[in-house]
């Protein structure tokens, strides 16, 4: 596992978001996990970002240590791996506790907006990251859950090591709150947080760094063509890659995106990622038919491009 980071490096790779594999007794399923690690960096990915779609705002304190010497164990040497914290501001300090005996050169703080103000949530990502010892990641996905002054504030003091963006607009290239936040802190440190679908429009119309990306497990090697596309400013050749990328988002659009990757993860032969975390619940039965199908044409389309698979 890779131990240093630099907001540099943000270019060099998609942001892979992967589940998390458990037993059928809920253990961390720890095959099944190398399994989705290695697809990953075998198509060329090199930062994996555990969050939302590994459930992680709902794993107990006592196993969280195992969690991260799991995830430090299996990654490759060259693979920077983020694990999250939070996202209640009792789990981050005591989680800081525990991050503090690992080598992670930086973690992610879960967003909520419950029982939480813009000023508190500032107070809470500074005591974290002064407890814990290193920068943290800033995962905004919400206007309501922390604004652009105090984001400015928490960079200028050396606390933020990049940010997540992942609000969600009707029209991506009308954003306000982005742009005044692009203005405010240096878009390379930002990275958009929704996937290929918007990543065109942010990263050519805002300047931000990178993106992160659920269906990247399932098609690693085209998700880094497009970020590759993106770089070289081939937005047409990106545009045609995103497309690819557009029946299995949608039906996480439409269903949910943390429980369709869930499943398409099996379903597409990549790694048993077993029964999902409560509170959440698996998709029905009736939608699995359709994750399966967009799934499988996403892994197709990754195979017949993908050197090291064909």
């Amino acid at each position: 596992m890779k131990t240093t980071f630099s907001t540099d490096e943000l270019w060099s790779s998609v942001l892979a978001v992967p589940p998390l594999a458990r037993t059928a007794g809920g253990d961390f399923a720890r095959d099944e996990n190398r399994k989705i690690m290695q697809y990953l960096e075998a198509g060329g990915i090199s930062t994996l970002l555990y969050g939302g779609n590994a459930v992680l705002y709902h794993i107990a304190l006592s196993e969280y240590a195992q969690l991260l010497a799991m995830l430090s164990e299996l990654a490759a040497a060259d693979t920077l791996v983020i694990p999250s914290a939070g996202p209640s501001y009792g789990m981050l300090l005591d989680q800081a506790d525990i991050l503090r005996d690992f080598d992670f050169p930086t973690m992610m703080i879960l967003p909520t907006t419950d029982v939480a103000t813009k000023q508190g949530v500032g107070r809470a990502v500074r005591h974290f990251v002064e407890r814990l010892g290193k920068p943290a990641v800033l995962y905004i996905k919400n206007e309501a859950y922390i604004d652009v002054e105090t984001v400015k504030e928490l960079v200028d003091d050396g606390l933020i090591s990049f940010i997540k963006y992942a609000i969600v607009r009707e029209q991506t290239n009308d954003d306000p709150y982005l742009r005044d936040l692009a203005e405010e802190v240096d878009p390379a440190m930002i990275v958009s947080g929704i996937g290929e679908q918007p990543a065109i429009c942010h990263l050519r119309d805002f300047g931000l760094a990178s993106y992160t990306s659920g269906c990247v497990c399932v098609a690693p090697y085209l998700s880094m063509k497009m970020l590759r596309a993106l770089r070289a400013k081939d937005y047409e050749s990106a545009e045609e890659i995103r497309q690819q990328f557009e029946s299995l988002e949608g039906l996480r659009n439409s269903i949910n995106p943390i429980r369709v990757l869930h499943r398409a993860v099996s379903l597409a032969g990549i790694g048993e990622t077993g029964p999902i975390t409560p509170l959440l619940s698996d998709v029905h039965d009736r939608d699995l038919p359709r994750i399966e199908a967009a799934a499988l044409a996403l892994k197709d389309l990754e195979l017949s491009t993908r050197p090291a698979l064909k």
